[in-house]
């Protein structure tokens, strides 16, 4: 082949179109995001009209609410909500402890009331009237902080866990030097070698210990 057909045949050659990994991210973002469950309290005047479409286009599931409910519903992965001034009362969780990513609505009617947003303790806010980008971003944001607060209280339960389990290992420890007359080293290797010849943790044995001393009196 000369260099002329070579040249040819490079430039009738079909260009490979580039990958777009920005927008296999975003279809793979869309394929778990569709498995979301929404609860939209709001009025379906044009404004929630507009919101429910724009959910519900996003493929998400959504289920309409209207007047707000006595008790905000917690079987849902995120919860669109009016303000209201008496939100909080309606809220069923403890603060700190969400069952579901709240997002509050804004009417942008009135004056914002930031104390009424502080006590409710939500995780995104969204003013009406709403646009395609502040929908998803509320809804991103909301669900992220969610998350993040679920991790966070896990840490803390495992923390919470581990401290005590040292206590309960160090109470035991005390009681088998008192009644065995061993050193603390020599009690901890107790708790161990117990712990590894049962095959159950360390502070299970402590419990244990602990339970028989108090039953024995």
């Amino acid at each position: 082949m000369t260099n002329v057909e070579v040249l040819k045949e490079r430039r009738t050659r079909p260009q490979q179109p580039a990958t777009r990994t920005g927008a296999t991210n975003s279809r793979s973002h869309d394929r778990v995001a569709a498995d979301l469950q929404i609860a939209l309290i709001v009025e379906l005047d044009a404004d929630g009209a507009f919101l429910m479409r724009e959910l519900q286009r996003l493929r998400y599931t959504v289920r309409h609410f209207w007047p707000v409910p006595a008790q905000i519903p917690e079987n849902f992965d995120v919860v669109y909500c009016t303000l209201v001034e008496d939100l909080p009362r309606r809220i069923p969780w403890l603060p700190g402890e969400p069952a579901t990513a709240l997002v509050l609505v804004d009417k942008g009617r009135d004056a914002l009331n930031l104390k009424l947003i502080h006590n409710c303790a939500a995780h995104g806010l969204i003013h009406f009237p709403a646009t395609a980008r502040s929908t998803i971003s509320s809804l991103t944001m909301a669900r992220e902080h969610f998350l993040y607060e679920q991790r966070l209280r896990g840490r803390i339960e495992k923390l919470d866990e581990s401290l005590r389990t040292v206590r309960t290992v160090e109470r035991a420890k005390s009681i088998v030097m008192q009644v065995k007359r061993v050193s603390e080293e020599e009690a901890f290797n107790h708790l161990r070698n117990q712990a590894m010849e049962r095959r159950v943790t360390i502070g299970a044995v402590a419990n244990a210990i602990i339970d028989s001393h108090e039953l024995l009196g």
